[in-house]
């Protein structure tokens, strides 16, 4: 594809949009909150901060959740208002369009003088723009790959890893590799064929879009019949559009606008622009290629709410007070306490009764806690085995207990016990078990009469 060079209003602000985009994706991994990184996601280590938050697998259901919220508001916006997204928001074509293609126009020129370079023989100009626009196009692919793993590993790492060289942490560099070739190959050599095959977003348009959504459109009703511009002295017949060819000669995946929607159109806005520039030129009014629905062109309606818009919203609300309610509920811990398998109770010196249990709690902050354990309703004592608990930042802790409790204490064999978690004075959970012990024969009897009463 050769694209003409896009100029124009919209350009003008998708670009500053995009350098906003690049900014924030290279400058996240070095910014830190609390001395944490503003995102990281992890995998190998199953560890994830998302602005200055700590996440562990434990919060998978949340992750879920957002993820979930995030497809909806996209379905949405998509309805509402097509694919914004693509040609405002999205990496693949913010690295296209306003990167890659700008190294291409600003080494080999504009779309003609490609055509002419790549048709040409191979001599010295040709040989010295290809290897320098490909030599680019590395080095940002390889920024791109050292960034990738940034976000994976923090940068803290990224430094060790740059420090030691690729023989200590050959899987680090061959990832570093990996990353940096894919981004090469994907916008060197595969380009627009992302949008037009890979992409499943795009896929969706057919479902997602209908007459009322706005996309940008040909207005049809004012353009057609579609006639060029008159000689001097003659009378013009026809519509608005004049044939010039400048909406496909600016298409980055080369689609003609003027035959409807189709799944290919990025939302780029390059034949908006390029149609206003002639518009302007020739006198005519701009708009004959803008934002507008189907709809909106052929009868001139407006942006209505329809039913499929309601349904999309009230999902969106109540996903995200799920996800806000869930997230403003997160504890900073995450205790288990069972008893431990196959084990049965112990009758030790003073009557009383004791159970074994394992404990794992999860730290999800970055400060270390110590953590004791309080019987909450029981009288009684826990005994830590091997010491106090010491949970360490973003880490578990994971030890063994016993729990006394004095036989009269006991009102039946399976008792419920809560055990309560503190760090200092602080209560951070409360944890439901089980506490077995001797059948109480008086208890017991009483309440099998009353089941039977109650049955009578």
């Amino acid at each position: 594809m050769y694209p003409s060079k896009p100029k124009g209003q919209l350009h003008r602000a998708r670009l500053v949009v995009s350098w906003v985009l690049l900014a924030f994706m290279f400058l996240a991994p070095f910014i830190k909150v609390g001395g944490q990184p503003l995102l990281l996601f992890n995998l190998f280590e199953r560890k994830f901060v998302i602005f200055g938050l700590a996440f562990w697998p434990q919060d998978f259901h949340l992750f879920v959740l957002a993820t979930i919220t995030f497809v909806v508001f996209i379905v949405l916006f998509t309805v509402v208002f097509g694919r914004l997204w693509c040609g405002w928001a999205c990496p693949q074509t913010i690295f296209m369009e306003m990167v890659f293609r700008k190294i291409e126009y600003w080494i080999e020129g504009n779309s003609g003088k490609q055509r002419a370079l790549d048709r040409g023989p191979w001599n010295g100009k040709k040989t010295f723009k290809k290897l320098s626009k490909h030599a680019i196009f590395l080095a940002i692919s390889f920024a791109v790959g050292n960034i990738v793993v940034a976000y994976l590993v923090g940068v803290d790492k990224l430094y060790q890893l740059i420090a030691d060289g690729p023989g200590p942490h050959l899987a680090s560099f061959i990832a570093v590799v990996a990353f940096s070739l894919v981004t090469y190959g994907v916008f060197a050599r595969f380009r627009e064929q992302v949008c037009l095959i890979v992409c499943p977003y795009g896929r969706l348009q057919s479902v997602l879009l209908d007459a009322r959504s706005i996309a940008v459109a040909y207005d049809f009703k004012r353009g057609e019949p579609r006639a060029p511009m008159a000689l001097k002295g003659k009378e013009r017949e026809g519509g608005d559009c004049i044939m010039c060819n400048q909406c496909v000669e600016v298409c980055p995946t080369g689609i003609d606008i003027r035959n409807g929607t189709q799944l290919e159109c990025v939302n780029c806005t390059a034949c908006i622009d390029a149609c206003n520039g002639v518009m302007e030129k020739v006198g005519f009014p701009k708009g004959l290629i803008r934002y507008a629905s189907h709809k909106g062109i052929s009868d001139g309606s407006k942006l209505t709410i329809t039913p499929r818009i309601i349904g999309y919203s009230t999902v969106l609300v109540v996903l995200l007070v799920a996800l806000v309610t869930l997230m403003a509920g997160r504890a900073d811990i995450e205790t288990s306490i069972l008893r431990t398998p196959g084990v049965m109770y112990q009758e030790i010196e003073g009557d009383q009764i004791r159970n074994l249990y394992s404990l794992k709690i999860i730290n999800k902050t970055f400060a270390p806690m110590p953590i004791s354990l309080v019987l909450k309703e029981h009288p009684g004592t826990i005994a830590m085995v091997g010491g106090d608990i010491q949970l360490p930042e973003q880490g578990l802790a994971e030890q063994a207990f016993f729990v006394d409790i004095p036989r009269s204490a006991l009102k039946s064999a399976h008792e419920e016990l809560t055990i309560q978690v503190f760090t200092g004075t602080t209560l951070m959970e409360e944890v439901e078990t089980k506490f077995l012990g001797p059948r109480i024969e008086s208890h017991e009897s009483d309440h099998d009469q009353k089941k039977e009463d109650d049955h009578d």
